[in-house]
């Protein structure tokens, strides 16, 4: 079983950043794609950045420049440094990891809300 666990969530100003962190656990074949999603109140999930193992990072139009994706794939972590952040970036946040053979995991959520 693989236990995805997200955190550095919280209330921040506009303008102001946020570091989220997501930590995959257990005995688990690779973990070939690592990224976050997220889900604003009355909107579907979306894409918010995304990982390969290699390294290569796909961002969503409305985070580019803003947002960037990291990974330790020695820690099965993943990272996501938010700046610039602005209300429409209010929603919870879902990591999410592909591990090769075993499909698809995700974490609980986390929430962010940009307010002043």
């Amino acid at each position: 079983q693989v236990h995805l666990v997200e955190s550095g969530g919280g209330l921040v100003q506009p303008g102001g950043s946020l570091r989220l962190s997501c930590a995959a656990s257990g005995s688990m074949p690779s973990i070939d794609v690592m990224g976050w999603y997220r889900q604003a109140p009355g909107k579907q999930r979306e894409l918010v950045a995304s990982i390969t193992s290699g390294g290569f990072p796909n961002y969503a139009d409305s985070v580019k420049g803003r947002f960037a994706i990291s990974r330790s794939n020695a820690n099965n972590t993943v990272y996501l440094q938010m700046n610039s952040l602005k209300p429409d970036d209010t929603a919870v946040y879902y990591c999410n990891a592909v591990v090769l053979i075993w499909g698809t995991y995700w974490g609980k959520g986390i929430l962010v809300t940009v307010s002043s």
